[in-house]
């Protein structure tokens, strides 16, 4: 496309220029290949067949490129609302539901509650008030906390893993 470009230069169009040489949207090819299409559907040509037309018929190719100037306001005007409908939709999905994270920290606050219950409040209760409150299994309260911390801990390892797996992949 450097006869696009050599071109855009030469007749006076900057958008075009800028865009195609990589100076706006350069980590973005989608807005330059949108362009060049639009360029060559004004020319009438194909994409490919576009440097042929310049050497060809440069007439309507320097018209091809100034009504694509004409409307490139609009057309960056659309992109940039469509990176920002692209943005907006990835912060959403980051969001996720409540239920994705609010497991994690409400089994935390429950399993500190029964551990400080069977260690602490429990006894102190007893004591202050004379009652024989009889505390819950230790063994039943130890395999909760077991089982929370490998669906945690070895959640968060087992993703890791896949990703580095499909990362190799």
């Amino acid at each position: 496309m450097n006869a696009v470009l050599a071109l855009a230069a030469q007749i006076g169009v900057p958008l075009i220029k800028q865009v195609l040489s990589g100076r706006i949207g350069a980590p973005n090819a989608d807005l330059a290949g949108d362009v060049v299409e639009a360029i060559a559907r004004r020319a009438g040509v194909g994409v490919g067949e576009l440097p042929d037309l310049i050497d060809r018929d440069q007439p309507r190719a320097v018209d091809a490129l100034r009504a694509t100037e004409a409307a490139m306001p609009e057309m960056l005007a659309l992109y940039a609302q469509g990176l920002e409908g692209q943005f907006a939709l990835m912060q959403a999905e980051q969001k996720g539901h409540w239920l994705g994270w609010a497991w994690r920290p409400a089994m935390m606050w429950l399993l500190g509650f029964l551990w400080l219950w069977q260690l602490v409040i429990l006894h102190v209760a007893n004591a202050v008030w004379k009652v024989a409150l009889p505390p819950a299994d230790s063994t039943t309260l130890l395999g909760l906390t077991s089982v929370y911390m490998a669906l945690y801990m070895g959640g968060h390892t087992l993703k890791d893993a896949v990703r580095v797996v499909r990362g190799r992949a």
